[in-house]
């Protein structure tokens, strides 16, 4: 019994352990089961929340702003109508600048062909701030004034006016130092797409974001090879790279580079990422800005807009993808072109091109621009005076805004001139004196803006600009406007006689002054007009004078003298007035623009991204001086190009009608020149800016660098045409009035109410004249 006890009490046992081990056996598989499906449903969370986190990326990028988009500034629209003061050189000039290509006989947009007197061109369609503009060939014809008409070649119908596209001087960029042009994908040439998926991505449209077989097939020729030949990257991954990526090496970064590239072609059409990757590809570096997108490749290559490019030049930007240092075409030109033509040969063998097509562009040369011409302009003085205007008008976070576009004044053909003017009178007359400084302003004589500014003899140099911050005494610059304020009076001509005597002046202090001709000498008298433009000092103070001190300040204040005080001294009639070259500019400016006052701008219109206006405050204008007294100063200043101070000038354009004015401070600290032509006015100086003397006046040192920018840029004659109270009128050698016809008589403009002539010649009357009432 006890045996049965003992044997029964250990079966149970044994089935009790034989149960305990079938357990623990379920128990670690039931554990590690537990871990992996939580374990995974973790990683999938995670993965998940991180396609997410990828996906909320990649959606604001693509749907918000891509880029931050530079703003964009631009030179003024050259306006072409019957009558403008733009010569065929100029035009021709202008052509050029744009990139137009000359040809035999216009076929396409950007062609143009030439004759000496007409112009044969086909307008690019561009973005005009008063509407966008349509391409249009048009045929241009040019007289000794100007442009004669401008007719439509479609209908021969004659145009009102006819724009041409402004040049795009320069962007604004960011700080992260990317520079780009937009350009849609309807923008870019089919011919250029197809040689870009050739060579980068030949499945694009067919996978869905990554390739595998381009991976695997990149894998096996980089290790037949033992280095890296081939990427199997679509352009969904290099797109993907560069927005979101770094170029690190690394499978991490890979595998983030495939699951982006699969979420945007998911989340996005092939045009759209086409045109991303159009936009975005980086294609080479300019200095220290980097060189983003086909739109700027096609100007930094080759001067002209994408959709211009010949098929070798498409298949050039192809090309320099894969290296933009080292297919640099002007350092290794050899390497460039066989690369191109591997481009165009892929065309030819997927049966893109002919043979013939093929041919022709692998024999035509790259045709690239000048390397020496920059794709921007380095103008530092007037893009200073830009951002002042945009930040007074527009506001100052203007230029933080992406995309907008704007709008200048400057005249790339004067500003240009300018430079060179600068540059080389500086280099000669300053070779010795290397504390000689410049400054030039030039302004457009009818619209009132700054068509070219130079603020240092160095024009690219970044620093103070003499243009708009400097003050120097004006010297004889202000004598003009002394005159003027006479010729307002009908008791004044221009052959008055003026007392030329030794003078002193006693303020109310009991303090003389006595002023002194150039010539240490003194003539009696002179006529108003050869005190004028001989720049007599005595002369002009008597008649300062005489008309009031306050009358000639009010005068400039009329023809916009801003931003400086003027003392109410004698000595201001001679010049003893501070101010700087776009000071001067802005009255002569007004003087030039018979009497009307313009306030000088920089900008005309701003855009926005979506090309829509950005409004600001209209700039102040008004008739502020009498027509007839500008137009009789104006008279007077020819003169000094003809036969005064400013002979040397007329000399060099001896058939040309042009009006100056020279100008000296004490000691010849201070050389100045003010002049203008139908087309423009400019003013200019030559100093120092530790205001040391420097042996220059006004003729030798600021004249030369105004005749050798109308050298640079011929000159159109002012045509002079006299308002409706300016009458022709004749006057003896002493400054009387005398009827037309009347010996020994000169004939000269004056109003009408201040010539009064003598009856008779000034003669008694004979008994037969007294008879029959003569």
């Amino acid at each position: 019994m006890t045996s049965e006890k003992r044997a029964s009490t250990k079966r149970p046992a044994a089935k009790r352990g034989t149960k305990g081990k079938s357990s623990a056996r379920p128990g670690v598989l039931w554990r590690i089961w537990s871990f992996l499906w939580k374990f995974t449903v973790v990683v999938l969370v995670l993965c998940a929340a991180f396609g997410i986190y990828i996906d909320q990326q990649i959606a604001r990028k693509f749907e918000g702003q891509k880029w931050h988009l530079p703003a964009q500034i631009y030179s003024r629209s050259m306006a072409l109508y019957p009558g403008a003061a733009i010569s065929h050189h100029q035009m021709m000039a202008e052509l050029q600048l744009l990139g137009y290509r000359k040809v035999a006989n216009p076929r396409q947009v950007g062609e143009f062909s030439a004759s000496r007197t007409r112009i044969d061109l086909w307008r690019r369609p561009f973005l005009h701030p008063l509407g966008s503009q349509e391409a249009l060939r048009v045929m241009i014809s040019f007289d000794e004034q100007g442009v004669e008409n401008v007719a439509r070649q479609s209908d021969m119908r004659e145009l009102a006016v006819f724009h041409l596209e402004p040049v795009l001087l320069d962007r604004i960029i960011a700080s992260d130092g990317e520079d780009r042009l937009f350009v849609g994908r309807s923008e870019v040439p089919d011919s250029m797409v197809d040689a870009l998926l050739l060579v980068e991505d030949r499945s694009f449209y067919e996978h869905h974001g990554v390739n595998p077989f381009a991976i695997l097939r990149a894998a096996f020729v980089n290790i037949s090879a033992g280095r890296t030949v081939q990427g199997g990257s679509t352009l969904t991954q290099q797109l993907a790279k560069n927005f979101f990526l770094s170029s690190e090496r690394s499978l991490v970064r890979k595998l983030r580079e495939a699951l982006m590239a699969i979420i945007i072609d998911f989340r996005y059409s092939k045009d759209e990422i086409l045109e991303a990757y159009l936009n975005e590809v980086y294609m080479g570096q300019d200095k220290s800005r980097g060189v983003h997108g086909m739109g700027l490749a096609s100007q930094f290559y080759f001067g002209r807009p994408l959709n211009e490019l010949t098929l070798a030049q498409q298949a050039f930007l192809v090309a320099v993808i894969k290296g933009p240092s080292y297919y640099n075409p002007w350092r290794y030109a050899d390497r460039a072109l066989e690369r191109r033509d591997l481009v165009l040969r892929l065309l030819m063998e997927a049966g893109k091109i002919s043979v013939n097509e093929f041919k022709i562009a692998a024999e035509s040369p790259l045709g690239l621009r000048p390397e020496g011409r920059p794709v921007h302009q380095k103008m530092p003085a007037f893009y200073a005076q830009v951002k002042k205007e945009l930040a007074l008008r527009w506001g100052d976070s203007l230029l933080n805004e992406s995309g907008i576009k704007v709008y200048t004044t400057l005249d790339p053909i004067a500003q240009e001139a300018a430079e060179k003017a600068v540059k080389e009178v500086m280099a000669r007359i300053g070779k010795d004196t290397k504390e000689l400084q410049a400054a030039m302003v030039v302004t457009d004589k009818y619209g009132g803006g700054i068509a070219a500014m130079v603020g240092d003899r160095n024009p690219s140099f970044e620093g103070y600009n003499r243009v708009s911050e400097m003050r120097r005494p004006i010297g004889s610059l202000v004598k003009p406007f002394v005159y003027l304020t006479a010729l307002e009076d009908n008791q004044y001509n221009l052959m008055t006689s003026l007392k030329d005597e030794p003078l002193t002046v006693t303020n109310k202090h009991g303090q003389s002054w006595s002023p002194q001709n150039y010539s240490k000498t003194f003539s009696g008298r002179v006529p108003l007009m050869q005190a004028l433009y001989k720049s007599l000092n005595v002369p002009t103070v008597n008649l300062g004078l005489a008309v009031g001190v306050d009358a000639v300040i009010n005068t400039l204040d009329d023809a916009g003298w801003r931003g400086q005080a003027i003392n109410p001294y004698p000595s201001m009639l001679l010049g003893a007035v501070d101010g700087s070259p776009l000071m001067v500019a802005q009255i002569y400016q007004t003087l030039a623009d018979n009497g009307r006052f313009r306030q000088l701008s920089t900008v005309t219109d701003v855009l926005d991204m979506n090309n829509e206006a950005i409004l600001a405050d209209r700039l102040p204008s008004e008739q502020s001086l009498a027509p007839a007294a500008a137009y009789l100063a104006q008279y007077a200043m020819t003169r000094v190009v003809s036969e005064g101070t400013g002979v040397r000038l007329g000399r060099a354009f001896p058939d040309v009608t042009l009006a100056g004015k020279t100008g000296t401070s004490n000691d010849s600290r201070d050389s100045w020149f003010a002049g203008f032509d139908e087309r423009n006015v400019a003013a200019v100086w030559v100093g120092r800016d530790d205001n040391g003397k420097t042996k220059l006046v006004g003729a030798s040192g600021a004249m030369a660098i105004y005749q050798a920018f109308l050298e640079q840029r011929p000159p159109v004659g002012l045509r002079m045409t006299p308002p409706n109270d300016v009458v022709q009128a004749y006057f003896d050698l002493h400054g009387n009035a005398m009827e037309k016809g009347c010996p020994g008589t000169l004939p000269l403009p004056a109003k009408a109410g201040s010539w009064n002539p003598a009856p008779n010649c000034g003669q008694p009357l004979s008994w037969w004249q007294k008879l029959v009432g003569g």
